[in-house]
């Protein structure tokens, strides 16, 4: 009955979320194509081989899901392999990392026609769900059809979890048609098992963003970004990863009282949304000397700022940097991946939001890895002290990585669920 009137409401607010879509539109005009695969309608997939299904909402998910996917179609050649994403910017990543080796669309709305149509298209033999994106009746579709569904590097802040139980007659019916979830820790793990999951669905298989790898080619696209920024010269450059509105206002503060004692010092400000990127580079230019990252070329030797403004560059950017604050921190969003720039060995810096990644926090902090700064000054204070260091610098950076280092193998466990559904 719940999940009657939720898709009910769903359907009623249909037009509003059509007006959503043109509203981001006007920043993002990618947001304003491709309705059709939304409701389920594209060409269905041409290939009688069996199907993966594995669903990453946007960029975040879908760089997490990368490395999955990779290992998912070594290890079972004989499946094609079929992704979805929500918004243009995880579609993009999803193209240009894996081209015609997938079968891509948007995923269809959580509505039983558009997943209808979605299903009949696609034929999946499983589907993976990246992380907390539990949707009523996509899990109902597949559990009606007999499509095992696993939630894979599964977390569930307490928040969430709140959220979720103020709705139990809908989440616990949902949580018991799931038949994995495989949690990034046990905390996540005990937080489903509360709100319904049984306890012989859960896995705790750890976070494969743990597991990334540091190939010879992104490595090589860092040094190329590091020789663009530095020209011939040495300067610090602090990299700013992932910021959201609000935060780049700071961090131009935080600037401002390091620039001091580091007249050179390279300001990176990378903006989590494209949409966000004329109006970084405008706020920039009212104090400061502004280029674009896209444009190309060396950086000019009296450059300030530089405005990351393309995408798929974050990884090697970070490896270019000495030091990285991590954006949707200064903001109630929860922050982003923390492990990449830990797996780079910098110095990680970052506001107190941290709910999204409250384990890697954790052990990041405790290693001393990672400094919690809820200020401007506080930053300013804190990167001055490492930039008048190198050793403290050093040490710093190389606890981030040595946690980044222990925490490997979630990958592999959580291959080895999903070998064990497609045998059920």
């Amino acid at each position: 009955m719940m999940r009657w009137l939720y898709s009910l409401f769903f359907y009623l607010c249909l037009p509003l979320v059509i007006v959503r879509l043109l509203w981001r539109a006007r920043s993002a005009p990618a947001y304003a194509k491709r309705w059709s695969e939304r409701f389920g309608f594209f060409a269905p997939r041409s290939s009688e081989r069996p199907a993966i299904w594995v669903h990453a909402v946007s960029v975040g998910e879908t760089l997490a899901a990368l490395p999955l996917i990779k290992a998912l179609q070594n290890r079972f050649p004989e499946h094609d392999l079929i992704v979805t994403t929500t918004t243009p910017t995880g579609s993009d990543r999803v193209r240009a990392s894996l081209g015609d080796s997938v079968f891509h669309v948007y995923a269809p709305y959580d509505l039983p026609d558009c997943l209808g149509r979605f299903l009949n298209r696609t034929h999946p033999s499983l589907a993976i769900i990246m992380e907390t994106e539990l949707w009523p009746n996509t899990i109902a579709a597949c559990h009606r059809r007999d499509i095992p569904l696993v939630v894979a590097n599964a977390r569930l802040s307490e928040k969430s979890a709140r959220g979720y139980a103020r709705f139990s007659a809908l989440a616990e019916p949902m949580l018991k048609q799931i038949s994995t979830v495989a949690a990034q820790h046990r905390d996540d793990g005990e937080r489903f098992v509360r709100l319904g999951l049984p306890r012989a669905a859960l896995a705790i298989t750890g976070n494969i963003k743990f597991d990334l790898t540091l190939d010879d080619t992104v490595i090589r696209q860092a040094q190329v970004i590091r020789k663009r920024w530095l020209g011939n010269g040495r300067r610090p450059v602090l990299l700013a990863a992932s910021t959201h509105q609000g935060e780049d206002t700071l961090l131009l503060q935080a600037y401002e009282k390091l620039l001091p004692g580091y007249p050179d010092l390279l300001l990176v400000l990378v903006p989590r949304h494209p949409e966000r990127f004329d109006r970084v580079v405008s706020e920039a230019e009212e104090q400061y000397r502004v280029q674009r990252h896209s444009e190309g070329g060396s950086v000019m030797a009296d450059t300030q700022v530089l405005v990351g403004d393309t995408m798929g560059e974050m990884l090697p950017m970070l490896g270019a940097s000495d030091v990285v604050f991590m954006g949707g921190t200064w903001v109630p969003n929860g922050g982003h991946n923390l492990i990449e720039p830990a797996a780079w060995a910098k110095p990680i810096f970052c506001g107190p939001s941290l709910f999204n990644f409250a384990e890697v926090s954790r052990l990041l902090k405790e290693s001393s890895g990672l400094k919690v700064v809820e200020t401007p000054t506080d930053l300013a204070v804190a990167v001055d002290q490492l930039l008048a260091s190198e050793l403290r610098s050093d040490t710093m950076g190389e606890a981030a990585r040595q946690v980044a280092e222990a925490n490997r193998g979630a990958l592999q466990r959580l291959l080895d669920v999903i070998d064990q559904q497609l045998k059920a």
